[in-house]
């Protein structure tokens, strides 16, 4: 029997890792980068980030992502960031105590990378699912036609700026809020969108290679095929319309 990762909560499980994951993971994860040294501020009271549950079993998306990856990559992977993000916080925490700035900036490349690392992965688990793939509906297919052009150009765009990502990294699609358009683009490493880029992030796909290697090998583009067979629509459509309010 496949190992269970979690039960599903309210909004694909978001209100309960937004509760669990304090301050840096308010407001669906959106801080970070550029937004992280005013939030430490709040390390004082803060609850220690934790891992979030998946919303469904480890083998719930095979053929496309199998069972092995999906329970290393949640259960190891995810976990070590969120670890990682906990030790560098405390470490912080006592910086800032001590009032050592030096001591804080140094924080700061593993406050980005493995709080981004937190954040990218709370949403990745969303925005699959095993009754994904097909097309999204409504506003955000209309809106992926004015903004690209149709729905298959999309596609096309978003596979390869993820296949073009050297190294590891994620492919994106962001909502630029200022000019109200759907945009595509590629972080390295485990940069979060919104901290780098000011996109607030709808739906991420992974290209590191511990998110496909077991199953694709070193073949990304394969990977990125099968993936659009479980992206889950709803939840990119309910980040859509609730960047939009």
């Amino acid at each position: 029997m496949l190992p269970r990762a979690g039960e599903p909560g309210a909004t694909s499980g978001e209100k309960r890792w937004a509760a669990s994951s304090g301050p840096l993971l308010l407001a669906e994860g959106h801080l970070t980068g550029r937004q992280l040294a005013p939030a430490l501020g709040y390390l004082g009271s803060r609850q220690k980030h934790s891992l979030p549950d998946l919303p469904y079993d480890y083998g719930a998306l095979e053929p496309h992502i199998n069972a092995q990856i999906m329970q290393l990559h949640h259960s190891k992977h995810h976990a070590a960031y969120v670890n990682n993000l906990n030790v560098t916080e405390e470490k912080y925490q006592e910086a800032l105590a001590k009032g050592d700035v030096t001591a804080q900036i140094a924080l700061q490349p593993a406050l980005k990378f493995n709080g981004g690392g937190h954040i990218n992965h709370s949403i990745f688990w969303t925005n699959l699912s095993p009754n994904g793939g097909g097309e999204p509906k409504g506003e955000l297919l209309e809106a992926i036609k004015r903004d690209f052009g149709s729905f298959e150009k999309f596609k096309e765009k978003l596979t390869a700026a993820s296949v073009g990502v050297q190294g590891s990294g994620w492919g994106w699609l962001g909502f630029n809020k200022e000019r109200g358009q759907l945009q595509i683009a590629a972080c390295p490493n485990q940069d979060p969108l919104q901290g780098t880029t000011g996109l607030i992030p709808l739906l991420g796909i992974d290209v590191w290679e511990h998110a496909y290697y077991l199953q694709y090998k070193n073949v990304r583009p394969d990977y990125l095929k099968a993936i659009w067979n479980v992206i889950n629509w709803e939840n990119v459509t309910e980040r859509y319309m609730a960047c939009k309010k």
